[in-house]
């Protein structure tokens, strides 16, 4: 089955509202493939989310960082999924590295991307070999087949982050079992837009 490739770009804790116009403007007048051979969707955080919703190019979408896991209430600083529905934002971050003791169990995978990032590599600038990512990947899609569905881990998209890089997303994206990438500190950069034309990899397989 074809998993269509994803990219994401987690802004992560970055950003004045000059900064975040800069980064969507490299973004509108980048030369990427097209929505059926790639998802890109950027995180920026919160205070932002509407901002870039407004600016940036249709065929890219727009992703909170966290949410709140219950409904609305009394949780000063919180933000809830009904919420982000609401701003008519798609995309959510959940269980991220530095927040993965809050996420649960899923009991519906259709809307579902899982990221891999080795905690060793946030950061560090230090990135899994391609031989690594397809082997945890391969572990994991196996962890989908014997716990979930085998339908369930032909379908879902397993993408790799940890110091993904214009330098290294195209080996890695070679990888069967790697369907895309969450990058961090690339996606502020005009190179994130060379990590999205790592596509091209798969598509052209």
């Amino acid at each position: 089955m074809a998993r269509k490739f994803f990219v994401g770009g987690n802004w992560k804790c970055n950003g004045t509202v000059e900064q975040v116009k800069k980064i969507v403007t490299v973004l509108n007048e980048a030369e990427v493939p097209p929505e059926e051979v790639v998802d890109v969707v950027v995180s920026p955080p919160f205070v932002f989310l509407s901002l870039v919703k407004s600016l940036l190019r249709s065929d890219f979408q727009v992703a909170a960082q966290n949410c709140w896991a219950r409904k609305g209430g009394a949780f000063t600083g919180e933000v809830s999924a009904e919420m982000l529905v609401n701003l008519g934002i798609p995309w959510v971050i959940l269980g991220h590295s530095e927040r993965r003791l809050l996420l649960g169990w899923i009991s519906d995978w259709n809307n579902v991307v899982l990221a891999y990032e080795p905690v060793w590599a946030i950061g560090t600038g230090k990135v899994a070999t391609p031989t690594q990512a397809q082997e945890v990947h391969t572990a994991l899609r196996k962890l989908l087949h014997d716990n979930v569905s085998p339908e369930v881990a032909a379908s879902t998209r397993i993408i790799y982050g940890g110091s993904v890089n214009g330098a290294n997303c195209k080996e890695l994206a070679a990888q069967p079992d790697v369907d895309g990438f969450l990058v961090g500190g690339a996606s502020l950069k005009p190179e994130f837009v060379d990590i999205v034309n790592s596509a091209t990899v798969k598509s052209s397989a």
